[in-house]
């Protein structure tokens, strides 16, 4: 099957340019920066090589590199924004550090419509998230397209068919990015159509089968779509040799534990609910740091898990983890940490359990599709994505069964007026995050002095990027009010409009 390779360079999106070229039925392998050319050379499957993005500086002393004899496999090259600065840098091209970076939408003007910018019309809004430009090009390349900050923001070498685009065409956020993508792996690369989306589920039920064996494992579930299509791809393979665990931490959003019990004993699942609210808050008191929290919750997960393993003599531990939980992690060679996500930063390193992922290389949008193919209920899989920490990453500062009841009641009422409106089918999170301040208002004529809430309502593809939800005022007014009212702890809201980047999802 004909392939593209991604090498690694530590970008936060890198994984998801292999996300967008599985879309276009084609096969997709991310592999260290440091891969030989020798090895790459051998493979006579590869039609093509993208080099991602990365936080560092080509002049930092451990900067990642690749090997240059890359450049002479006569395979066609496609950098992306750190890959587009490392080419020119390593090919004689100057790249300079700009005292002011661009980051978010830009405008890109395109010079030369041709190959790579093919089909892209005269302009269009890119996505970028660089301080380092490219000011001078090596020899036989020119520019093709630019923004107002960046002359070089796109480049071409059409003999050696080597590229490079200062932007992100794999985030949602360019327009037509994916055409971009297209024109390299379709027209460049000339690759064919050979990995289709219907060979997931089969793939990954084999090869949980194969790992496996006949051996017990045990799967926390937390009803989310994740963790759910992972029970689901696992009870297919090996069965009743599955044990469910739902742990019930005192941190879950509203009705939680008896919609898991409902939805779950229907689908013949072997279940067990753990109910241990006290041993979470007694850990968690005190506690403010979000990293802090998100270790605990992990190290206690752990522990839950692996007394239950070592009475049902369960040798596996089952996570729905995806792929951008392990990026924001911080998990692979070059990438930065964003922060611990408590199934994988969080979990111990004497686990004494051999760790399973089904789902590890796949996105959002991916498991939604293969939660329809399982047949799994629908209320699970359009259901909003909810954290694995619950709301200990929405309550800021110190954690109280207090403010735990009032971000939990505040979220039942954000959810409860956007579901019957036309918004509802593109928001991806709408949630309640409770301030560790409290402000001034004025309440049946009298001073108050209580909490303020945050509405935060996004959107997004598949969780590497969000837009926040534009919602109608008089919408954010219903909620506001409702809040104020129904919560005699509040008595001011505010609506956060910030996308993702430069903040992430949720606010811890």
């Amino acid at each position: 099957m004909d392939k593209i390779i991604i090498l690694d360079f530590g970008g936060q999106y890198c994984h998801l340019i292999s996300r967008r070229i599985r879309d276009f039925g084609v096969c997709a392998e991310v592999m260290p920066s440091n891969t030989s050319s020798k090895v790459l050379q051998t493979d006579k499957t590869i039609k093509g090589i993208i080099l991602s993005g990365g936080a560092r500086s080509v002049y930092e002393k451990d900067a990642p590199k690749f090997d240059k004899e890359i450049l002479n496999l006569l395979t066609p090259i496609l950098g992306i924004c750190y890959g587009h600065q490392l080419i020119a840098h390593l090919m004689g091209g100057k790249v300079v550090s700009e005292k002011f970076g661009e980051y978010g939408l830009m405008k890109l003007n395109i010079k030369n419509g041709e190959e790579i910018l093919a089909r892209l019309g005269k302009s269009k809004n890119v996505w970028m998230n660089h301080s380092d430009i490219v000011v001078r090009l090596p020899k036989s390349f020119m520019s093709i397209a630019s923004t107002e900050h960046s002359k070089i923001a796109a480049y071409a070498n059409n003999k050696q068919k080597i590229f490079g685009v200062q932007f992100h065409p794999e985030v949602s956020h360019t327009e037509n990015g994916d055409q971009l993508l297209k024109n390299f792996v379709i027209d460049i690369c000339q690759c064919k159509k050979s990995c289709t989306p219907t060979l997931v589920a089969q793939n990954l039920i084999k090869e949980t089968r194969e790992i496996i064996g006949n051996e017990k494992a045990i799967i926390g579930l937390s009803g989310g779509v994740d963790s759910s299509v992972a029970a689901a791809l696992v009870e297919k393979a090996i069965g009743k040799k599955l044990i469910a665990v739902y742990v019930d931490t005192g941190l879950m959003r509203d009705g939680e534990t008896k919609f898991i019990e409902e939805t779950f004993r229907k689908k013949n699942l072997n279940l067990k609910v753990i109910r241990v609210e006290k041993q979470f808050f007694r850990a968690l008191k005190g506690v403010s740091s979000p990293e802090r929290k998100r270790k605990i919750i992990g190290r206690l997960f752990a522990d839950i898990f692996r007394n239950i393993a070592k009475k049902e003599r369960a040798s596996f531990l089952i996570q729905g983890t995806i792929y951008s939980d392990r990026i924001e992690s911080g998990l692979t060679q070059h990438s930065s940490k964003i922060k611990s996500h408590h199934n994988v930063g969080g979990l111990p390193k004497n686990l004494k359990m051999k760790l399973y992922e089904p789902l590890k290389d796949l996105y959002k949008d991916e498991v939604r599709k293969l939660a329809y193919d399982l047949d799994l209920p629908k209320k699970i899989t359009i259901r909003q994505v909810f954290p694995g920490p619950g709301l200990a990453v929405r309550i800021i500062g110190k954690i109280t069964p207090e403010r735990v009841k009032i971000v939990r009641q505040a979220g039942k009422i954000i959810e409860e007026e956007l579901r019957g409106t036309e918004f509802w089918k593109n928001i991806w999170m709408s949630f309640a995050v409770l301030l560790p301040i409290k402000s001034v208002g004025i309440q049946g004529d009298r001073r108050s002095y209580k909490y303020p809430i945050v509405v935060r309502v996004i959107e997004s593809r598949d969780a590497m990027t969000a837009n926040f939800s534009k919602i109608p005022f008089s919408i954010l007014e219903r909620i506001s009010t409702r809040i104020t009212n129904e919560i005699i702890e509040v008595n001011r809201v505010v609506y956060d409009i910030t996308n993702k980047p430069p903040a992430t999802m949720e606010w811890e």
